[in-house]
């Protein structure tokens, strides 16, 4: 059965909580939501969240660019009509591209190689 961007979502939290440092925004005392939905974070510092059923991650620009140019996703637009430069907004459904990408996102963040 295809899961919906939710239940994608809540199988991506499970896949990434093993690594040190990585925690769900839930999880965190005080935790805030942010663009509606409950982000996973690396120390502290929000890498992938579910925006109207859609995986966002944080990428280096450059990167951004060549997925967009790809057509793997678009810029992330948080609702006030300014792009955001290192935000990419997924296109795919497929868990396997969610996980990859938010492991690259969580390196990316963490400034790890």
């Amino acid at each position: 059965m295809a899961r919906d961007g939710e239940g994608r979502f809540e199988a991506l939290v499970a896949a990434m909580l093993d690594r040190p440092g990585t925690s769900h925004g839930s999880a965190d005392p005080g935790a805030q939501r942010a663009f509606g939905s409950t982000p996973l974070k690396t120390n502290g510092k929000i890498f992938a969240m579910l925006v109207r059923g859609r995986l966002v991650v944080k990428l280096d620009r450059r990167r951004v660019d060549a997925l967009v140019a790809s057509g793997a996703g678009v810029r992330f637009d948080p609702g006030h009509g300014r792009l955001m430069k290192e935000w990419l907004d997924l296109e795919s459904d497929s868990d396997e591209t969610w996980l990859v990408l938010a492991t690259e996102s969580e390196a990316f963040v963490a400034k790890r190689p």
